[in-house]
């Protein structure tokens, strides 16, 4: 059994800087303490899937970056970024 968590969909179609930006807006507004104690649960909800989206797509952009080095012809010859 997976323990990896299931973003839906529509979290999942979004750019990670609107993601972003929502998970801030969720944090605000929690911080704040405005709303009722059920919407604020489902904001937290909303949030920590947000948050495992955006992690997803650094993940995601981390392992495109490549780091590039000459080879010995001085030709770019890219390699992985070492993490």
């Amino acid at each position: 059994m997976s323990s990896e968590i299931k973003v839906p969909a529509d979290i999942k179609k979004l750019s990670f800087e609107v993601a972003l930006n929502e998970l801030e807006e969720i944090v605000r507004t929690l911080e704040s303490g405005e709303g009722n104690l059920d919407d604020a649960i489902d904001a937290y909800s909303r949030g920590a899937l947000l948050k495992v989206h955006c992690e997803n797509k650094l993940v995601d952009a981390k392992m495109r970056i490549d780091k590039v080095v000459l080879r010995g012809d001085g030709e770019p010859n890219p390699e992985p970024l070492d993490t």
